[in-house]
């Protein structure tokens, strides 16, 4: 018997977690279009600069709904035709959660990697859990800091098995 891919086991899922997927598809879409943009030009749509949201624990609610939208902004990355690596999955990521109404903070990093060279990171961060670019995002300087605060409160999770 075959194995399932993730991909199948997407499109075989509930409806609400293909749209979740589908969602993520999206916005790691509109995430590279914002990469190629000028970022003065940009900004702006990331929040307030050098401000952080909140960084208290989250409740077990807002963090399944953390992780629901890590794993799908994840999981999606690896079927895009464009690049989707750090800043483009923390931009998806802080656009599904204002679509939520949950306060994020997306960092952008600097250092230098094993050869010396310069390297920049983002990571995303919201509550005390850290939604995209974990890994490593500890050797970097931060360089730049923007508060995302939405302006709808209290989105109810969406139920699926993500």
């Amino acid at each position: 018997m075959r194995r399932k891919t993730k991909l199948q086991r997407i499109l075989n899922s509930s409806l609400s977690v293909k749209m979740l997927h589908a969602e993520a598809y999206l916005c790691l879409a509109w995430g590279r279009i914002f990469k190629l943009l000028p970022f003065a030009k940009v900004s702006a749509s990331l929040g307030a600069p050098m401000k952080e949201t909140s960084a208290a624990p989250c409740t077990e609610q807002e963090l399944r709904l953390l992780k629901q939208v890590s794993k799908a902004v994840h999981r999606m990355s690896r079927y895009t035709w464009w690049e989707s690596q750090c800043l483009v999955k923390a931009v998806a990521a802080m656009v599904m959660l204002e679509r939520r109404g949950v306060e994020s903070t997306l960092y952008l990093g600097s250092g230098r990697d094993a050869q010396g060279r310069m390297a920049a990171h983002a990571w995303l961060r919201s509550g005390s859990y850290l939604v995209t670019g974990a890994e490593g995002h500890e050797l970097y300087a931060v360089v730049g800091i923007f508060a995302k605060q939405p302006s709808r409160k209290g989105l109810k999770p969406e139920r699926s098995g993500v």
